[in-house]
Protein backbone atom coordinates (compact mmCIF):
# COMPACT_ATOMS: atom_id res chain seq x y z
CA UNK A 1 0.00 0.00 0.00
CA UNK A 2 1.36 3.74 -0.98
CA UNK A 3 1.33 5.90 1.79
CA UNK A 4 0.96 9.71 1.27
CA UNK A 5 1.21 12.38 3.79
CA UNK A 6 -1.97 15.24 4.12
CA UNK A 7 -2.29 18.25 6.22
CA UNK A 8 -5.91 18.42 7.48
CA UNK A 9 -8.20 21.04 9.77
CA UNK A 10 -11.73 21.66 10.40
CA UNK A 11 -13.52 25.43 9.32
CA UNK A 12 -16.72 25.76 10.71
CA UNK A 13 -18.30 22.78 9.64
CA UNK A 14 -15.84 21.25 7.17
CA UNK A 15 -12.77 19.88 7.24
CA UNK A 16 -10.16 21.13 4.50
CA UNK A 17 -6.81 19.65 3.22
CA UNK A 18 -4.19 18.85 1.07
CA UNK A 19 -1.79 15.92 0.46
CA UNK A 20 1.76 17.59 1.52
CA UNK A 21 3.30 16.13 -1.96
CA UNK A 22 0.56 19.06 -3.67
CA UNK A 23 0.12 21.80 -1.34
CA UNK A 24 -1.86 23.92 -4.34
CA UNK A 25 -4.57 21.16 -4.80
CA UNK A 26 -7.02 21.15 -1.98
CA UNK A 27 -10.21 19.68 -1.00
CA UNK A 28 -12.92 19.00 1.68
CA UNK A 29 -15.29 17.14 3.38
CA UNK A 30 -18.03 16.55 5.50
CA UNK A 31 -16.11 14.52 7.77
CA UNK A 32 -13.00 13.06 7.80
CA UNK A 33 -13.61 9.48 6.33
CA UNK A 34 -15.25 12.11 3.20
CA UNK A 35 -12.04 14.08 3.25
CA UNK A 36 -9.53 11.42 2.61
CA UNK A 37 -11.71 9.77 0.00
CA UNK A 38 -11.62 13.06 -1.87
CA UNK A 39 -7.76 13.20 -1.16
CA UNK A 40 -7.62 9.95 -2.82
CA UNK A 41 -9.41 10.81 -6.34
CA UNK A 42 -7.14 14.05 -6.35
CA UNK A 43 -3.93 11.61 -5.76
CA UNK A 44 -5.11 9.67 -8.80
CA UNK A 45 -6.04 12.66 -11.04
CA UNK A 46 -2.80 14.58 -10.41
CA UNK A 47 -0.97 11.54 -11.02
CA UNK A 48 -2.59 10.51 -14.14
CA UNK A 49 -0.73 12.58 -16.07
CA UNK A 50 -4.41 14.42 -17.35
CA UNK A 51 -3.67 17.45 -15.60
CA UNK A 52 -0.85 19.85 -16.89
CA UNK A 53 1.32 21.40 -15.14
CA UNK A 54 1.40 19.79 -11.40
CA UNK A 55 3.54 21.66 -8.93
CA UNK A 56 4.96 19.00 -6.26
CA UNK A 57 6.56 19.57 -3.56
CA UNK A 58 10.56 17.71 -3.23
CA UNK A 59 14.07 17.84 -1.21
CA UNK A 60 17.28 18.81 -2.27
CA UNK A 61 20.39 18.14 -0.71
CA UNK A 62 22.54 21.08 -0.68
CA UNK A 63 25.42 19.82 1.75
Amino acid sequence: MNRKKYVYWKEEDMWLGYLEEYPDYKTQGESIEELKENLKDIYEELTSGNIPCVRKVAELDVA
